[in-house]
């Protein structure tokens, strides 16, 4: 009864905080996906063109990072046919500012030359995701675009010149329909006009992480989790003596969770330092000698 009340009471402190706290703006990072032979590659002036529409598209619902600007101390530059799984592990290296999602694209282009006239055709791909979960949020492909070329055109350089307009509206059709997803899944249905008023409505993987918590400890966490807002689910995924592992479902922000775990252990006079690293939070229990845990009850299960 005395864990029902102390529950009952913390539900009551953290609705009230929730309209004052919302969710921090997620951080976007927009990347090409060039690994393929048949796409353009990243140091073409049309790709530019092409990342720069799709930055202004996204910018006005999420706060959108430059690549080359957050990298240029820690990465390598101007790499060309990079895959996803390079572009996904420079979004998860980079902390300052922290990524949350990227939206990786890839530009096909080929040219048919018929012997009367030379036919441009191209089309964009974008996908969106979750950098530290992995999980794949939304996706989109533009209709093929195809046009005649200048029939003086006879090199790459000037063929992609002159392609350069219109695989530029494609990267705006892409952005523009990646931004109306997004902004549906953080917004719902009043979109962007509850940016900075709601909370952010899409469900993320975070792992916790306690070492140094007995079984009955966990038990007496688990009935905090599953009261902070945006709860999805959760479930273990290691289990030890002293430590134990779980992946936590929820739509709830890091600041957020930070902050309702550093509550929450101070309702159960649980001592303990708290670090986190992307999605992974970590809670190592400060033993004081002298102090030993509350007997667990032996009533139920």
């Amino acid at each position: 009864m005395h864990h029902l009340l102390k529950s009952l009471l913390l539900t009551l402190t953290l609705g009230m905080l929730l309209p004052v706290q919302a969710a921090d703006s997620p951080n976007l990072l927009v990347m090409g996906d060039d690994a393929d032979e048949d796409t353009i590659p990243r140091n073409s002036r049309v790709f530019k063109r092409v990342i720069a529409s799709m930055n202004s598209e996204l910018n006005d619902i999420v706060d959108v990072y430059d690549e080359t600007a957050i990298t240029l101390t820690n990465f390598k530059q101007g790499r060309v046919r990079r895959t996803d799984g390079e572009l996904i592990d420079i979004a998860r290296s980079v902390t300052r500012p922290p990524i949350d999602v990227v939206a990786v694209f890839s530009i096909y282009a080929s040219m048919k030359d018929t012997g009367y006239s030379k036919k441009a055709r191209a089309r964009v791909t974008g996908k969106l995701l979750n950098v530290h979960s992995g999980k794949f949020i939304d996706n989109f492909e533009t209709s093929p675009y195809s046009w005649n070329v200048s029939a003086g055109c006879d090199n790459r350089e000037c063929i992609l010149e002159e392609m350069g307009d219109g695989i530029k509206t494609l990267g705006q059709e892409l952005g523009n329909v990646l931004a109306t997803k997004y902004d549906w899944q953080l917004y719902g249905q009043h979109g962007n006009a509850q940016r900075g008023t709601s909370t952010n409505d899409m469900i993320g993987d975070f792992y916790l992480e306690f070492d140094g918590f007995s079984a009955e400890d966990v038990m007496e966490i688990e009935e905090y989790l599953v009261i902070f807002s945006g709860y999805e689910s959760h479930r273990p995924t290691e289990q030890r003596h002293t430590r134990s592992v779980m992946l936590y479902r929820s739509s709830i922000s890091n600041a957020k969770l930070n902050r309702n775990l550093k509550k929450m252990l101070a309702e159960l006079d649980m001592r303990a330092t708290i670090s986190f690293e992307g999605n992974t939070y970590v809670m190592k229990r400060i033993s004081l000698r002298g102090k030993r845990n509350k007997p667990s009850s032996s009533d139920g299960w």
